[in-house]
């Protein structure tokens, strides 16, 4: 398991610079990033006003780049610690069940699971206040999808 986790913790390393240049790009919806080709948010309910996801992420695992409208999201299960990486800066955060986390303007972020548990997260995304237009959204692992 550690070495997995060294593993993927150098590709996003590595990546690094790659990831930063990718902010500018157009970015797949949270729902369709992933992470290696592999889903790692499922959605449970969606309508005009709402996104619910639930996104799971055993250790060494993450979220390549990818944007969040406005949401609000907050730790269901597992307590590790989360590496973010954005276009200007890589911050750890240790995550509990329970610890909750909100944006009120467009995130732009790619995540991995830098510690020892699973951790699930549900979030909502208030698309509403999406202000993308639609040429700066990729399709992601989306593509295909109505």
């Amino acid at each position: 398991m550690q070495q997995r986790l060294a593993i993927a913790t150098l590709a996003l390393i590595a990546s690094t610079t790659s990831a930063f240049a990718q902010f500018a790009d157009p970015l797949p919806s949270a729902l369709c990033a992933g992470w290696r080709g592999e889903r790692v948010c499922e959605l449970l309910n969606e309508d005009a006003q709402v996104r619910i996801l639930r996104c799971t992420f055993p250790p060494g695992i993450g979220h390549e780049p990818h944007y969040h409208p406005p949401h609000f999201g907050i730790v269901l299960e597992g307590e590790s610690v989360m590496r973010t990486t954005t276009a200007d800066r890589v911050r750890d955060f240790h995550m509990r069940p329970g610890a909750s986390f909100s944006n009120d303007t467009e995130v732009r972020h790619a995540a991995l699971n830098i510690g020892k548990r699973t951790m699930v997260y549900l979030i909502v995304e208030k698309k509403y206040a999406d202000a993308r237009p639609a040429s700066a959204v990729a399709p992601g692992l989306c593509a295909g999808s109505p």
